[in-house]
């Protein structure tokens, strides 16, 4: 392995949006390190495709909700990447990884509240601020938000104000750590087809009609059309983008 690759850490990289993201920078000729949470054939299957592109994949096991477990976490993706590439440090972090939640302000639980907070900003703010030491100046940070920032959905309140949290956080990171050179942005994608949420956008027929009915696009959005954009600020190309919210919904609601 040459040690003038880039590399990328994404967390969720084994399905999904994740998993586009991983593939997206591997054709921009990064290496990407993915995290899964139980499905490992399905994270073994994205590394093998990975490598099928020419760059190296490697694949480790992470609940992003425990952040107890983050300090050996980040031994170990460093310990690999040093017996690898004699290298410790990566370039990218991309927080992609969460899980949907979707029940009306009158019936949120505390464990609710609690379970979709440590993914959603805790897990986000504290695996960021782990990985620091190790993520080479001028590197960069993308953070994954929602369109539900913007456009309010009745029963995703929660995940919505996260995600609106991540999108300040954003900021202050931006700031924070432009002495270093490192670039923080957010993309927010809009209703994408996938299984995330039970796959909403993409099995149930009403909604799926609906939000393309609200998309000047006319459809609702794929998993391509947002990989590309993250791997797209992972190159040099995107220098000067920093501190930003992209927002890829194909002009949902607007």
């Amino acid at each position: 392995m040459s040690t003038k690759n880039k590399i990328a850490l994404v967390t969720g990289g084994s399905r999904g949006l994740g998993r586009n993201m991983a593939i997206a920078l591997a054709k921009k000729g990064i290496d990407v390190v993915l995290t899964y949470n139980t499905n490992k054939a399905a994270a073994d299957k994205v590394v093998a495709e990975i490598q099928s592109l020419g760059q190296n994949g490697y694949a480790f096991q992470l609940d992003t909700s425990k952040i107890a477990l983050f300090d050996a976490f980040i031994k170990q993706v460093t310990h690999n990447l040093k017996e690898k590439t004699g290298y410790s440090n990566f370039d990218f972090l991309i927080n992609n990884a969460g899980t949907a939640l979707y029940v009306p302000v009158t019936e949120v639980t505390e464990e609710q509240m609690d379970t979709i907070y440590n993914i959603h900003y805790k897990g986000v703010f504290f695996l960021t601020q782990k990985s620091l030491p190790f993520i080479n100046d001028g590197g960069g940070i993308v953070n994954i938000s929602s369109g539900l920032t913007r456009i309010t959905m009745p029963g995703s309140s929660v995940y919505g104000s996260l995600k609106t949290a991540i999108e300040s956080l954003t900021r202050y990171m931006a700031k924070e750590l432009g002495s270093r050179k490192i670039r923080v942005n957010v993309v927010a994608p809009g209703a994408i087809e996938t299984d995330f949420g039970g796959g909403r956008a993409r099995d149930n027929k009403e909604i799926n009609a609906h939000i393309a009915s609200l998309t000047p696009l006319g459809r609702v959005g794929l998993p391509d059309d947002i990989g590309g954009v993250v791997a797209f600020l992972c190159t040099q190309d995107a220098y000067w983008i920093n501190g930003q919210r992209i927002e890829v919904s194909g002009g949902q609601a607007i």
